[in-house]
């Protein structure tokens, strides 16, 4: 069985991410790729984690007007990623010009959105003139993304469940804000953890520092891949 998780590469340089990821393995992880390492290493890692066998989420988070979002999308299929995301507050019309790239490329690339970044609450989003709560705003989102033809949202676990219920089985939900038992919070807001995450009906899961800060990362993914696994005797 494909691994449910997705490990954020979030380094500073290049060799640190590739220094890290030769003690993992494509079978037991997915790796994520996000602005800070991309900054800093450019499309020439992503190619190299690609070649290694691993699946790659190019996480930049796309938003712009649709011409120039179709066109980095274009261009991050092109690296062989295995999937990426826009912001689904850049409207419909811009998801469905990103996901239209992606057929006239015919790439097999997921295209996902992100609703809520899960470091936002009532009270930030009061502050950016948002008056909808947290899940509210996420559930008009994901169904714009639905209705635009990606393939899944970014979104915090707490409302994975109730996006299950109104968005069908097949519709990809990848969340961050996953913390083992124990871990830091950091800045995450709307948390939870694995195995809470695999009940709610999440198809990946993100998880960074509590697994490339550990002092034995193979034994913390270890312990989140077993958290994922069905219970066949429960």
């Amino acid at each position: 069985m494909s691994s449910k998780l997705i490990i954020a590469l979030d380094f500073s340089t290049k060799q640190q991410a590739l220094d890290f990821v030769k003690q993992l393995s494509p079978a037991n992880c997915k790796l994520k790729v996000g602005f800070e390492l991309y900054v800093a290493a450019g499309p020439d890692l992503v190619r190299q984690l690609v070649d290694l066998g691993y699946d790659v989420f190019l996480d930049l988070k796309f938003h712009d007007i649709p011409n120039t979002v179709a066109s980095a999308c274009r261009s991050a299929a092109s690296l062989g990623v295995w999937m990426m995301n826009v912001h689904a507050s850049g409207g419909d019309i811009m998801m469905q010009a990103a996901k239209q790239a992606l057929v006239d490329a015919a790439s097999s690339s997921k295209l996902i959105a992100v609703t809520v970044l899960t470091s936002m609450d009532a009270q930030q989003l009061k502050r950016i003139n948002v008056s909808s709560s947290p899940q509210e705003q996420v559930k008009q989102l994901a169904q714009l993304t639905q209705k635009s033809g990606l393939d899944g949202v970014v979104c915090s676990a707490r409302e994975a469940q109730y996006l299950r219920e109104q968005l069908g089985e097949d519709f990809l939900m990848v969340t961050p804000g996953i913390r083992p038992e124990g871990a830091d919070a950091g800045d995450q807001k709307r948390l939870m953890t694995p195995a809470e995450a695999c009940r709610a009906g999440v198809s990946y899961i993100v998880v960074g520092r509590p697994i490339t800060q550990a002092k034995n990362p193979l034994a913390v993914i270890e312990q989140i891949n077993k958290d994922m696994t069905p219970n066949p005797n429960p």
